[in-house]
């Protein structure tokens, strides 16, 4: 397979559109990931997302809880598409959840929605009651995308400093 994603048909299709039903339209949050495909499958690439506006409650006391996610993958067929990742993240603000469920949730919906060769969701929590949390889940299809990978991510600990 070549290397240079307009001969691998690497320009966006139309039917890249297909099935992508938030993006240019109004939308409510939703825990449902979608995705376009990958137009160049044959090569390994990075993938990085963030946000840090994430919110949910504590689900003890109900209170706010705040972090920054930041998403690293290796596509293999499917890219998640953007629109959707924060309306999914915003599906989130009530509901009830340790740090530590919330960021192994995410790896989980991910992996389901996009079956990509690496992924690693790290989660990192405000300081609650003197305490910061950082949650790292990864999941691993090919090896050889994580050795790709792992020299281009950031350490979590440089990524969100405290």
């Amino acid at each position: 397979m070549s290397d240079d994603p307009r001969q691998a048909g690497g320009i966006t299709q139309p039917e890249d559109l297909q099935g992508l039903s938030k993006l240019g339209r109004d939308s409510v949050p939703e825990r449902r990931l979608e995705a376009f495909p990958n137009r160049a499958p044959g090569r390994f690439y990075l993938v990085s997302a963030e946000t840090h506006e994430f919110t949910c409650l504590c689900p003890v006391t109900g209170q706010p809880d705040f972090a920054r996610i930041r998403i690293d993958y290796v596509p293999d067929e499917r890219i998640v598409e953007s629109k959707s990742l924060k309306l999914y993240f915003w599906s989130f603000r009530n509901e009830k959840v340790f740090h530590e469920h919330g960021t192994n949730v995410f790896l989980d919906d991910l992996v389901a929605a996009l079956d990509p060769h690496y992924i690693r969701v790290v989660g990192a929590f405000n300081i609650r009651g003197g305490i910061a949390i950082t949650t790292t889940a990864e999941h691993v299809k090919t090896p050889a995308a994580k050795d790709f990978a792992l020299p281009l991510l950031p350490k979590p600990e440089v990524l969100m400093p405290r």
